[in-house]
């Protein structure tokens, strides 16, 4: 199976616990599921290891998976210190931008804008991804890469439902264009705040993301 095709295997799988289709307590049988997306066991198995990993489904003991109840305030915690993080590299990137931090900064950020002009959001939260990954390679500071990148992997199913709640998509771009600004001027401070923003889910925005778990 291609990487595209086991990628979208997996966004399947999460899409369906995120739509609450398979809630909390689920057992996820792989021969089930395999039947369902049409795929033998192995890429079932190799996605359920995914999700695992960023703690959406708990791996037992003979290969038994069973759906993980993520309460809402505990997801909120998690993108209050992705937001943090993301402040934190978007301020020293901005402070330390050399040309080929600035290239594939902007590289990214070309392929957000075509990913948003075409309305996939989808699409467009694994060039997001790269845009983010580009911010944290040239804030040059690896193990604050690492605590980015491991985060923003556990926040990706709320992340990628986020963009689907109306005018989202539009919203986000028009905050990246605003990120690219800052940091190409050498605007740390301004990087700090405005990726803070873009990342954080506080008030109106953290209830749309919470109605929209509930409504999937």
């Amino acid at each position: 199976m291609s990487e595209n095709a086991g990628r979208w295997l997996r966004d399947e799988i999460e899409n369906a616990i995120l739509s609450n289709e398979l809630g909390p307590g689920t057992r996820l049988d792989e021969t089930a599921l395999a039947n369902r997306f049409g795929v033998s066991r192995t890429p079932v198995r190799e996605a359920l290891m995914q999700l695992g990993a960023i703690g959406l489904i708990e791996i037992r003991p003979r290969r038994s998976a069973v759906v993980v109840d993520l309460p809402p305030r505990r997801v909120y915690e998690m993108f209050e210190v992705m937001a943090e993080l993301e402040g934190m590299a978007g301020s020293l990137a901005a402070r330390r931008l050399d040309s080929d931090s600035r290239e594939a900064i902007a590289t990214a950020h070309d392929r957000c804008e075509r990913s948003a002009g075409a309305g996939d959001s989808d699409a467009y939260y694994y060039d997001n991804e790269e845009f983010h990954k580009a911010i944290y390679a040239a804030s040059r500071s690896d193990y604050l890469a690492e605590q980015c990148a491991q985060l923003h992997q556990r926040l990706r199913p709320y992340r990628r439902l986020q963009l689907r709640v109306r005018n989202r998509l539009s919203t986000s771009f028009s905050e990246h264009c605003a990120i690219v600004d800052v940091i190409f001027a050498g605007d740390g401070e301004a990087a700090r705040k405005l990726l803070q923003a873009h990342v954080g889910v506080q008030g109106e925005r953290f209830s749309d993301l919470v109605a929209s778990m509930a409504a999937r």
